[in-house]
């Protein structure tokens, strides 16, 4: 009998690539959740769902019966952090409930996490993390959702695991919460304009130790530590296994856009960029571009997150490697590739 994964999330950076991941293996029949669907293709069906309606929840997702498995990647953004943990614990809840319900075959539920467990948002933290790293002061969601899996796992068949990335970065349509896609818009928009490529950031976030995920990277070690049993129960960070710094990496990037760099000018995206959709309109219809919205297109207000950190964010990932999980991505090439990869898909010029 085949698993059957519901990825929950399945629009998103992370829940996208998951399902291709599931789907190029062949042995998985996929159903993706998401609020806006999608179009079924093949072994992978969608189902358009408002996870924050417990009752909706439970009428749709009782119609699914050999569930196996729960890739959970759903986030609801709100102001504060205080308040995304109600919506988010809510969902997460609401699934879980409703398929452990109606599918008596279940057998693992993953869980995506972050860097916020650290406390990576709040300021400098212990580096690098460790999953055994102990809690901070609450609220943080990720936390109440990993201990209302330990909760509801105690006595059950099924397991949980807990996949920590760092910014993941890959290709997804409609999804704009993706650092690459923020920066192949603003280096487009630098060589629109004639101005060289400046680091926006603050000027200590230019020479901090980062990492990043690959977003495919991050799916395939998913789905590792949901199938291998000496994964059940326990967290994971998950990253591409090198390190950098702006410093580097920025004039290198400028130079697959065929761009000059200048001194870093630290500002905010968000502001800079609010009255720039007359100029993306004019690239999009100069170089027959797809014709995504201008608010779709890019997160400047989740490049200025990235870009503030001007503190090492990196955690050792070397728990999962001594449990068998090798793969390494080049975080240069992993830039590069996601880049191509936009111009192919007609997303930049």
């Amino acid at each position: 009998m085949a698993r059957v994964a519901v990825v929950v999330g399945a629009n998103g950076v992370i829940g996208g690539n998951l399902v291709e991941h599931l789907k190029q293996t062949g042995e998985w029949d996929i159903i993706g959740l998401s609020r806006r669907g999608g179009t079924d293709n093949g072994r992978v069906r969608h189902i358009a769902v408002d996870l924050l309606d417990a009752d909706q929840s439970r009428r749709q997702l009782g119609q699914l019966t050999e569930v196996t498995h729960i890739f959970y990647a759903a986030y609801q953004e709100r102001p504060s952090w205080a308040e995304l943990v109600a919506p988010n614990l809510a969902m997460l809840v609401n699934v879980v409930t409703a398929i452990e319900e109606s599918s008596p075959n279940l057998e693992h539920v993953s869980l995506m996490q972050g860097y916020k467990v650290y406390g990576a948002h709040l300021g400098p933290f212990k580096t690098p993390a460790r999953e055994s790293d102990p809690p901070h002061m609450p609220p943080e969601f990720n936390v109440d959702q990993q201990q209302f899996l330990e909760a509801r796992q105690v006595g059950k068949r099924w397991t949980w695991s807990a996949m920590r990335p760092s910014v993941v970065c890959g290709v997804a349509l409609g999804n704009p919460m993706n650092l690459a896609t923020v920066i192949a818009v603003y280096a487009t928009m630098c060589k629109k304009l004639g101005v060289p490529m400046r680091f926006p950031g603050k000027p200590g976030a230019f020479g901090a130790l980062l990492e990043m995920t690959d977003a495919s990277l991050l799916a395939e070690a998913t789905v590792w530590a949901a199938t291998t049993s000496a994964c059940a129960n326990q967290a994971f960070n998950i990253t591409n296994g090198d390190l950098f710094r702006w410093s580097e990496m920025w004039q290198r990037i400028a130079n697959f856009f065929d761009l000059d760099t200048a001194s870093p000018l630290p500002m905010s995206l968000a502001e800079v960029m609010a009255d720039k959709e007359p100029l993306w309109d004019a690239i999009v219809a100069e170089n027959g571009l797809q014709k995504i919205p201008y608010s779709d297109v890019s997160s400047w207000a989740f490049g200025d997150f990235v870009f503030a950190w001007d503190y090492d964010v990196i955690a050792d990932g070397s728990k999962a490697r001594r449990m068998g999980f090798h793969r390494f991505v080049d975080t240069e090439k992993m830039f590069a590739d996601i880049f191509s990869d936009l111009r192919r898909q007609r997303i930049i010029p």
